[in-house]
Order: C-alpha cells, then sequence, then structure tokens
C-alpha cells in the first residue's frame, strides 16, 4: 500500500510538472497565454435557472488552470472511442479535480432495463489527477493534456458550473451515443464558457462522414461488435454530420480545440491551446483506424460460402440420415438467430428510445418470419409431408424479401449502407431456399431457363417424385 501510495505521489508530480513547464511539443500555432486584463472580459452566456449562481469575479479565477485531458482507445468495447474529461487546478484550494461525464454501474438498479428500453442513465465522475492518470496508465491508454487559453472570468465560470453538475442532485443525465454522451457534455461545457464560439465555428461545417462511418473506423478490430453495428444501426445514421456533431468523439474535441481561435482579455485572437503535451503514451497499441475497413468482399465471400454450404447439406440430406440432421440443425440455427435478429430489429424501433437504429433496412435480411422456417425445415427433413409446401413457401419468401431489400437500394431515401450486411445474408436466404426446395420435391429449377436464354426449346423435365419415395429409394 505504502508503495502504491508513492507511485501515485510520484506520477501526480510528474504530470504537474510537466504541464507547468510545458514538457513535449505544443502545436505549431501554440503561443503562451497572455497575461490577463480583467478590464477587458467576454460576456459568457446568461445563467439558466437550472444552472448555478454567477460566476466567481475575475480576480478568483486568474489563479486557476483548466485543461482539456483526452483519454486514447481502450480493450473493452465501451473504451474504443477513447474518453476525455476536464481537469481544474486550483492551487488557492490545493485542489487538483478532473470532471467526466462517462459513470455508469452495470450493478446499478434497473440498468439493463434502462439499457434496453434506450433510456439510461450515466452520471458525472470527480476524480484527482493522480487517480486518472494512474487508472489510465494501468489500462495502457494515452493520455494528452490541453492547457487552455481561458479569461479568468470563463475558469471561473466553469469551475463554478462543473462543481454544481457534480452534486448528487445534478450529476445524472439521460444519455444518448451519438447525440448526448461523455464527449459531447465537455463540448457543450467548454461552448459554454466560451460564449458560443466553439459552436458557431463548427455547427455549419458540414463534414463528409457520418456516425456509421466513425463507429465501423474505431470498432473494427472487435469483429462480433463490428458485425452488431452492421446489422443494428438504422438510416439515421448515414447522414453526413457537421463538426459540432462530430465532436461525440473525444478525439474530434481535441482536434477542434486545437483549431479555435478565441479573444483574451484585451479582446486580441489568442489559440485556445496554451500548451499541449502527452502525458503517457500507450506502449504496443496500434494508433485509431483513419476510415473504416472495405470489408465487402470478405461479406460477399462468406455468405455465398455459406449458402452454398446449405445446397450441399440438402444434398446430402436427401441421401441419409446424418445429413439430415447437419442440415436441420444449422438451418434451424440460422433461422432462428435471423429470425430473433429481426424481432430485436423492430422492437428497438417500435418499443425503445434507439432513434438510431429506428427504420432499419435489415429488416428486409432479418425479421420474423424466419422463426417459422426454424420449425418447418427439421420437419421436413424428417419426413413430414405436411411441411413441404409451408416450408418451401417460406424460405422463397424469405429469399424474395432479402431481394427486395437490396432492389429497393435505387429508390430515393432509401440509402441506408448496408450493404455488406446484404452480400452477407442474401447468398444465405437463397442457399437455404433452393435445398428446403430440393427436399419438398419441388426443387428450384435453372436449366430450363438457360435453355430459353439459349434460344433453344427446353427439354421435358419429369414430374417431380415426392420426397416420400426418393426417401424409400434411397433405403431410408
Amino acid at each position: 500500500m505504502r508503495v502504491d501510495s508513492f507511485r501515485r505521489a510520484l506520477a501526480r508530480a510528474a504530470l504537474l510538472l510537466s504541464v507547468s513547464l510545458g514538457v513535449g511539443t505544443p502545436p505549431a500555432h501554440a503561443q503562451p497565454p497572455q497575461r490577463p486584463d480583467a478590464a477587458s472580459v467576454p460576456s459568457a452566456p446568461a445563467a439558466s435557472a437550472a444552472t448555478p449562481a454567477s460566476a466567481p469575479a475575475a480576480e478568483r479565477g486568474a489563479e486557476l488552470s483548466v485543461y482539456l485531458v483526452t483519454m486514447g482507445q481502450g480493450d473493452a468495447v465501451w473504451e474504443k472511442f477513447g474518453h476525455n474529461a476536464l481537469w481544474v487546478h486550483d492551487p488557492a484550494r490545493g485542489t487538483d479535480h478532473v470532471y467526466n461525464w462517462g459513470i455508469f454501474d452495470f450493478d446499478s438498479p434497473g440498468y439493463w432495463s434502462r439499457f434496453v428500453k434506450g433510456d439510461w442513465l450515466y452520471m458525472m465522475g470527480v476524480e484527482t489527477v493522480e487517480q486518472l492518470l494512474w487508472q489510465y496508465q494501468m489500462r495502457n491508454r494515452t493520455v494528452t493534456v490541453q492547457e487552455l487559453n481561458l479569461t479568468p472570468a470563463q475558469k471561473a465560470e466553469l469551475q463554478a458550473f462543473v462543481e454544481w453538475n457534480a452534486l448528487p442532485q445534478n450529476r445524472e443525465y439521460l444519455y444518448d451515443y451519438y447525440r448526448d454522451n461523455c464527449s459531447t457534455r465537455v463540448r457543450d461545457v467548454l461552448d459554454r464558457v466560451l460564449g458560443g464560439r466553439l459552436q458557431a465555428a463548427t455547427a455549419d461545417s458540414v463534414t463528409p462522414t457520418t456516425y456509421r462511418w466513425h463507429s465501423e473506423r474505431l470498432i473494427a478490430d472487435d469483429q462480433a461488435s463490428y458485425v452488431g453495428l452492421l446489422a443494428g444501426l438504422g438510416p439515421a445514421a448515414d447522414r453526413p454530420i457537421t463538426a459540432w456533431e462530430e465532436m461525440f468523439l473525444p478525439e474530434k474535441v481535441q482536434q477542434q480545440v486545437r483549431r479555435l481561435q478565441v479573444p483574451d482579455e484585451r479582446g486580441r485572437l489568442v489559440p485556445l491551446v496554451a500548451r499541449e503535451q502527452v502525458v503517457f503514451p500507450a506502449f504496443g497499441r496500434a494508433p485509431e483506424r483513419e476510415a473504416p475497413p472495405f470489408w465487402l468482399p470478405y461479406f460477399l465471400a462468406a455468405g455465398l460460402a455459406i449458402g452454398g454450404l446449405f445446397v450441399l447439406l440438402g444434398r446430402w440430406a436427401e441421401r441419409a440420415r446424418a445429413g439430415r440432421v447437419v442440415f436441420s440443425a444449422l438451418a434451424a440455427l440460422w433461422a432462428l438467430l435471423a429470425g430473433t435478429g429481426g424481432v430485436l430489429l423492430l422492437g428497438l424501433w417500435l418499443l425503445t428510445n434507439h432513434r438510431i437504429a429506428y427504420q432499419n433496412e435489415n429488416l428486409f435480411q432479418l425479421h420474423p418470419l424466419l422463426l417459422v422456417l426454424a420449425l418447418l425445415v427439421p420437419a421436413l427433413a424428417f419426413g413430414a409431408r405436411w411441411a413441404a409446401r409451408p416450408a418451401r413457401f417460406f424460405a422463397l419468401l424469405a429469399a424474395g424479401i432479402a431481394t427486395l431489400g437490396l432492389l429497393v437500394q435505387v429508390l430515393p431515401g432509401l440509402d441506408q449502407v448496408n450493404g455488406s450486411f446484404i452480400a452477407l445474408t442474401l447468398p444465405i436466404h437463397w442457399g437455404l431456399a433452393v435445398a428446403v426446395a430440393r427436399l419438398a420435391g419441388d426443387p428450384v429449377r435453372l436449366r430450363p431457363l438457360a435453355a430459353l436464354l439459349r434460344g433453344a426449346e427446353p427439354a421435358e423435365t419429369p414430374p417431380a417424385r415426392p420426397r416420400a419415395q426418393r426417401a424409400a429409394r434411397a433405403g431410408r
């Protein structure tokens, strides 16, 4: 315990010393902060009834230092997007408090029900700067600190606001992945004390990126989560976002703050960032991707492989009991997963506040009708004659709906970026439909169509034998 205390104290001393001396490489445009002059202080936004009382005097804020702290990616899925916080150094009180809006507790009462409904609560947390640095060192996440060129009045207002926000009755908020998260809260506090200048500089600047683009870029090394995003994000994730909206990501807040020019006490424009340094670089961690991966060919190859496997297993099921067992198990598993996925997508749209998942066009690929096949396909494979026609009908219906999901992409207003998901699922639907049709005794025949395309008369094909006759001939 004594060793840990010593190491934490050493980490705190190193961090404070590096920041106070400006250790590290400052940005090219950074300048030393100007000496404050209380004669000309930029006006701050008017306080509302829900905010603390008026800010302390400018003289009180002159001794404060305010820093934007940005943490890089971690290993857990919720750490892939980075994190940020505001650090207030107050030598008069002898405090170094770091305020962040990313606290949640899996074990809190009602957490999972609120999570499912899309109205779960996050809260603001306060810790010391040595605690922050220690935990991010342990998680091997890069920590970057930017000292902000705020006026004394702005620093005092920021401190008053975050202290008010940290009170138990004020610290909780309704979390939204993209519109109201830990990073947008930091953005909004900075914009508040800057008199709206951060928003004014970014709100009308439309970027070439989208919420989906950034999400896929940052989550790509977690394949399960990546596929979940492909399936779960609706068209709302695909509209171009502004630079203001893009600051749902901590790295974008860091970049925009670095670019911003603000007036000092004398009205001169100065960089908002006085100094910047990396106080802890992550070791052996790959840098963030600059763009999402282009994996559509791989998803198409996987879809064709699984679809082709269903066709082969369907033929095996015609000849051997082992084939029937394997085919019915895998087909039922696919139908169960895809059907359950459809129920979830529909529920997200109709029953929750997860607006980013509304009107999801992946419902053409995943829908509750597929659950019927989870029952019909095993029954058909093991000789239930009553299941032949409905199994064939629902299998072909599912394949037709999935094909429709591809065709509607040409229509205006239906422009969800889900090509990779269609490439994965469409061949699977058709592979299963062909296999089920063969088992039902009425296979999907392509030879007559090919003959007509060549201009030849199609040969007369014998009527399909009922499945029971084929099974008898195979000695089953």
